[in-house]
């Protein structure tokens, strides 16, 4: 929307910033984060006046939930996704459809999980809106936003997959495209609300993460920088490092609130969410084997689950002491900032591997 402010440029230079992608930005992330610390305070007050018990506790989860974050609010999703949106609607273009995809994904996404956190709201239990009715609503938005990406692409990029080392490698998927896509958004979505589990444990992973991708939208929708790192070209989809500067900002300002101990949970309104918006913007820039290697965090917590379910279903003994990964060294002792502290390193580590990608060619 600002971005128009460039044309009176001729009048005042200074509007003359409006056209720079990386002024946009960097205005972007700033103005997410100030929505969020000046709109934070107010939204949690009112979630804790209209949700009297807070977040309902899984009764077998690690014993000190049940006294330590009980009356939490949940919900603060809502202010990470307000403060994201409208200061993506402010500093993008708001004429590139990219934008538009990844926003329609994540807003989506967002509304699921709000209904999810409604119903474990108002009928006092941990459980929310059934897993496969979620899957199914999730999967259709997902297959929508990936055909609405590989239209805006066009041509073999559109549909193809970009491997990670290998340059001129292209797997084309064909109409299996939008199936590969969805699966990539909704994986990421359920990996993310999977990890949240500890005070602070996803947002900052995902604010790592974010800034990865923002810089990936920069080069690859920058013609020189792709081809000099020998990259596959995606005509604007640049805009994107504006959506994931602002969802930097509002993550940021949220984990003003959510740092331990705790004043609100982002619930399934934000993890949903924000893993979808993840998994969108790495379809739109093509690397979607790459979120798998910065989101590796995401991945071991989900596989961890995976793992814990198969083998009780076929044995009735666990692998771990409680899935996912995080509450299984709660049950081993280890204390909450230790965990998270040690994970958010693991999620710096593997974000440095992923970047590494950019450059092995």
């Amino acid at each position: 929307m600002l971005i128009n402010l460039a044309r009176l440029a001729d009048q005042l230079i200074l509007f003359n910033l409006f056209r720079y992608l990386t002024f946009r930005s960097g205005a972007a992330c700033i103005t997410a984060l100030v929505l969020s610390l000046v709109l934070g305070p107010g939204l949690i007050r009112w979630l804790k006046s209209v949700q009297r018990g807070g977040q309902p506790i899984r009764p077998d989860g690690p014993e000190r939930h049940l006294i330590e974050k009980k009356g939490t609010p949940t919900m603060g999703g809502v202010l990470i996704l307000s403060a994201m949106t409208v200061s993506t609607l402010l500093w993008a273009d708001l004429r590139n459809g990219y934008v538009w995809a990844v926003l329609f994904l994540t807003l989506g996404y967002g509304a699921i999980g709000f209904v999810d956190d409604y119903i474990k709201l108002s009928k006092a239990d941990f459980r929310g809106l059934s897993g496969r009715g979620k899957l199914i609503v999730q999967a259709g938005l997902g297959i929508a936003a990936s055909i609405r990406i590989a239209y805006l692409t066009k041509g073999t990029l559109g549909t193809g997959l970009a491997l990670p080392v290998f340059k001129d490698l292209l797997v084309p998927l064909g109409f299996a495209f939008p199936l590969f896509g969805m699966f990539v958004m909704l994986g990421s979505s359920n990996a993310v609300n999977l990890t949240d589990g500890l005070d602070g444990l996803a947002i900052v992973p995902t604010i790592i993460a974010a800034g990865v991708f923002a810089l990936i939208a920069y080069l690859v929708g920058n013609r020189v920088f792709a081809d000099y790192l020998q990259l596959h070209p995606v005509a604007g989809v640049g805009e994107l490092a504006v959506f994931c500067s602002a969802l930097i900002g509002a993550g940021l300002g949220f984990l003003w609130f959510n740092a331990p101990p705790a004043a609100v949970f982002m619930g399934d309104t934000g993890s949903l969410a924000l893993g979808g918006a993840l998994g969108a913007v790495a379809v739109a820039v093509k690397h979607e084997i790459v979120l798998f290697i910065v989101g590796g965090l995401f991945v071991v917590e989900t596989v961890s689950v995976i793992i814990q379910v198969f083998w009780y279903k076929r044995t009735g003994r666990r692998v771990f002491l409680m899935a996912p990964l995080h509450h299984h060294f709660e049950k081993k002792g280890w204390s909450e900032p230790t965990i998270v502290i040690r994970f958010w390193i693991i999620a710096m580590i593997l974000a440095l591997v992923g970047l590494g990608t950019l450059k092995i060619r």
